[in-house]
């Protein structure tokens, strides 16, 4: 089990300097699939935040608990 050093209040404002920034991520999707994808952080909301994925032009929304779990990872 992961032991969570920060809180989801510091996980929304580091996302939330990261808006309008390239950023590179690791998406876990499950069963191994692991996904890299690069993009730009285009709105920070109060439950969620959006990001467009360069390669396939598409909006991607997730929630500040998949970052805290380790779900979704800023490289």
């Amino acid at each position: 089990m992961r032991k969570i050093n920060i809180d989801l209040n510091e996980v929304k404002e580091k996302i939330k300097m990261l808006k309008g920034q390239n950023v590179e991520m690791s998406i876990n999707r499950g069963r191994k699939k692991i996904e890299l994808v690069s993009g730009v952080v285009k709105d920070v909301y109060p439950s969620v935040f959006t990001v467009v994925i360069k390669d396939q032009t598409l909006l991607q929304t997730f929630s500040y608990f998949d970052v805290l779990c380790g779900k979704v990872v800023f490289n």
